[in-house]
């Protein structure tokens, strides 16, 4: 074995010390990324996707046809493996980037048959990483150790399958260190439920860390405050009468209890606008974007201070 000192860079990701605490970025891949799709010289955009967008695949574009003959047709991708070599690595690029996390998420699910509009999209997170390609998380030197969780979810957001998002940060004190985006995978009867399976899915990320730092030696016997922005999905986590809302997320109900009960997790609520979250499940506006952004932690020390 050799010692090769303090870490400063592995498989494209470079780590920044300071007294103040670790940047963790990709800002070489990022740039080997832009140069190689050709956008050394294409115009910055401010997010990643366009506020509030919905795209839909080739089968439903051709259900949609059927039903309305005056829709326009949305073609193909000619080589669909560019495309797909192109998601793959912005994929690797959310290891560090958890603001593109949701807009990557959405583009994969077309990898199959992608269309213009998917390779648009996709062309336009790229355009938005060049705003800023030194971007990454920061992690303080100096935290209380303190965990918390927030949990979001976008309900039926999906045209195709009408499937919920599920969106979590979890940060310990003020660094991020855990983020997903991702489909639920069965269909919400309501907002509450949707909000309540996210609030499951947290509270399984929220056990497994718990017991990844008790093997470092840093237990903590203080509950986890999960945040949720629906006061539903709390009275029903609260309420340990099952009814009719319930009944069919009993499991869900059941696991969540048991660690409120346990001590594992408290729940609290916060409004939409503060829920960090937020930018897990959806395409938010520009302003909205860079605010959740600044709370989450995600600096880019290259950039000059503006």
């Amino acid at each position: 074995m050799k010692d090769l000192g303090e870490l400063k860079y592995f498989l494209g990701l470079e780590v920044l010390r300071s007294k103040e605490g670790i940047l963790v970025n990709q800002r070489k891949y990022a740039l080997e990324l832009i140069e190689s799709t050709g956008l050394s010289g294409a115009r910055p955009v401010a997010s990643p996707l366009e506020q509030n967008i919905k795209l839909t695949s080739t089968e439903f574009d051709r259900g949609v046809r059927h039903d309305n003959m005056n829709c326009t047709e949305d073609s193909e991708v000619e080589d669909k493996t560019v495309f797909q070599r192109l998601i793959g690595r912005l994929i690797y690029l959310t290891h560090t980037r958890p603001d593109i996390t949701f807009a990557v998420h959405h583009l994969s699910q077309f990898m199959q048959s992608p269309k213009k509009t998917h390779f648009e999209a996709a062309l336009r997170i790229v355009r938005y990483v060049k705003n800023s390609p030194g971007q990454g998380v920061f992690l303080k030197a100096r935290n209380d150790g303190k965990i918390t969780a927030y949990c979001d979810s976008d309900w039926a957001s999906c045209p195709i399958s009408r499937r919920s998002v599920t969106g979590y940060c979890i940060k310990i004190g003020e660094s991020l260190i855990s983020w997903k985006s991702k489909k639920q995978t069965t269909v919400a009867r309501s907002s509450a439920e949707a909000e309540y399976r996210s609030m499951a899915m947290t509270t399984s990320e929220i056990v497994w860390l718990k017991g990844l730092l008790k093997d470092l030696g840093n237990e903590s016997e203080e509950p986890v405050t999960v945040f949720c922005d629906s006061k539903a999905a709390l009275q029903i986590a609260a309420n340990s009468v099952f009814h009719e809302r319930t009944k069919h997320i009993e499991i869900d109900c059941h696991f969540v209890r048991e660690k409120i009960q346990k001590g594992i997790i408290r729940t609290d609520y916060i409004p939409s606008a503060e829920q960090l979250a937020d930018i897990m499940t959806k395409a938010l506006g520009v302003q909205q974007h860079k605010y959740l952004m600044n709370k989450l932690g995600i600096k880019d020390v290259f950039k000059p201070p503006t």
